[in-house]
């Protein structure tokens, strides 16, 4: 949603961090293309004037951090003012001692909020938590068989009457009593505009339930428009949270950036998927740095540890460090890949990607053409792909559905992924395979000199004063390097 945004303030202050002195006629040259960037983004025109006035005043007041240029300085600063404008700090779900935690979720019609209640309620089960939803959207004719759809996915208890939703609602409750259930998430109805019928219904549920939470669910790609809806919601509800959905989608991504700072309500959740599981806890923070171009390694850890496990993690990279790890190794991790989400987005969230990377597109259907073309591979092959030959490679093309130029291109990547794995996991020359059999079939005794010393000469493998790389001796290591005197931008620095 925000690639242009990106791309269009990771560029502005690419250009900043490379200059040593920051005049305050650059500074205001930097400041009218982030105001620019930021209008055309659809974001509310208060806010930007707001964000941009404080970037200013921050900017040239003269805030110093010793470590940092003063291109950097400024790159900072616009990356704590977003992050002030979307909330300062996640809103963290706190469920009540006396169950259920009740949740009202409220909206326009077609802003998402059914998905977005079945989402939460995964996203409750996720917590150890036995939700319950209530369909009380009664006016749009499929927005309970939607619900019980949905909930069936994820295995949830729905509670629906026809009638009045009010008395809907109430009977939601008393049902999340009787059955011990511990959070209610009511799903309420929406209009195409806000209009006093619907503040009215909202209201009486609201009195009804006396939810713990009220969530305002916001459609990412309405743009302006949620800025007025929120503000409507707000002065009838008093909203403690927002949930953004269609954050994957491909618009200018204004109601991200508004909301919030105009409510004065933090973003609790965002959907950044069609998924059930592409649901989560919102970090002002995380996006700011993606908006950035920094990537965002915390969500992408997060993701990873949900799909990984442990123990067969690390038993992949133990194989990866022998030299053991085969195409079916490499499949496992191609599946847990998918289950993490859109390739695109993963890649989006890692840091020092370029934009021209970050903005390609990447297609998920690939891991799925790899696949078939590792199972057209009889065991041995996927074990000791180097047996394939051309005879073999038609034949695996044949039953993958694909060429033969594909699966010599997959054989490639994945040998290339195999030495790259190896070379940073320490595997030089010296401990593959092949040298090992050598080294077990040279004499015993052999390379050495009958004093017991090493051949050359001199008893030195290397001449005195240099390493054994060659390097003269008394050069800096990598830990030696004074990294903080470096103009580096290095994740977490």
């Amino acid at each position: 949603m925000f690639d242009t945004l990106t791309e269009r303030l990771s560029g502005t202050l690419r250009g900043l961090r490379g200059r040593g002195r920051m005049r305050p006629a650059d500074v205001e040259e930097a400041l009218a293309e982030i105001r620019l960037a930021l209008l055309e983004a659809d974001v509310n025109v208060a806010v930007v004037r707001r964000f941009v006035e404080r970037v200013r005043e921050r900017s040239v007041g003269g805030e110093v951090t010793a470590s940092l240029t003063p291109g950097q300085q400024v790159t900072k600063i616009v990356n704590d003012e977003l992050i002030d404008i979307l909330g300062t700090s996640p809103l963290n779900v706190q469920f009540a001692s006396k169950p259920p935690t009740v949740v009202l979720l409220a909206g326009l019609q077609g802003s998402g909020k059914t998905t977005a209640a079945a989402k939460l309620a995964q996203w409750c089960k996720s917590q150890g938590r036995n939700p319950l939803l209530v369909g009380a959207d009664l006016q749009r004719p499929a927005a309970v068989e939607q619900l019980r759809t949905l909930a069936r996915s994820i295995d949830v208890e729905v509670w629906s009457e026809p009638g009045d939703p009010v008395a809907c609602a109430a009977g939601g409750l008393a049902r999340a009593r009787h059955a011990g259930r511990d959070v209610l998430i009511v799903d309420t109805a929406g209009r195409l505009a806000v209009d006093a019928e619907l503040m009215t219904e909202v209201a009486r549920i609201s009195d009804v339930v006396e939810p713990h939470y009220t969530f305002l669910v916001v459609d990412s790609m309405v743009g302006q428009d949620a800025v007025a809806t929120a503000e409507a919601f707000h002065a009838t509800l008093e909203v403690d949270g927002i949930i953004l959905t269609k954050l994957d989608g491909d618009a200018r991504g204004g109601a991200a950036l508004s909301v919030a700072e105009v409510v004065g309500r933090p973003v609790a959740f965002a959907s950044v998927g069609e998924k059930i599981d592409d649901f989560e806890q919102f970090h002002p923070d995380r996006m700011a740095s993606r908006i950035l171009g920094m990537g965002d390694v915390m969500t992408l850890i997060e993701k990873a540890e949900r799909v990984y496990e442990q123990e067969e993690a690390e038993a992949a990279a133990q194989r990866l460090v022998e030299g053991t790890f085969t195409l079916d190794d490499f499949v496992d991790q191609l599946r847990q890949l998918r289950k993490m989400g859109n390739l695109q987005s993963i890649v989006s969230m890692m840091p020092g990607v370029s934009d021209q990377v970050r903005n390609a597109e990447i297609d998920d259907d690939r891991i799925t053409t790899a696949e078939a073309i590792v199972l057209s591979m009889t065991p041995a092959e996927r074990v000791s792909p180097e047996i394939i030959d051309a005879s073999r490679r038609a034949r695996i093309a044949a039953g993958s559905g694909t060429s033969s130029a594909q699966v010599s291109n997959l054989l490639k990547q994945f040998t290339q992924m195999r030495k790259m794995m190896g070379g940073m996991m320490g595997l030089g020359s010296k401990r593959r395979p092949a040298s090992r059999k050598a080294a077990r079939k040279r004499p015993k005794g052999a390379g050495r000199a009958a004093g017991g010393s090493r051949t050359g000469g001199g008893g030195r493998a290397t001449p005195k004063g240099t390493s054994r790389t060659g390097k003269p001796a008394g050069k800096p290591s990598v830990a030696d390097i004074d990294w903080d005197a470096l103009d580096l931008k290095l994740p977490g620095r």
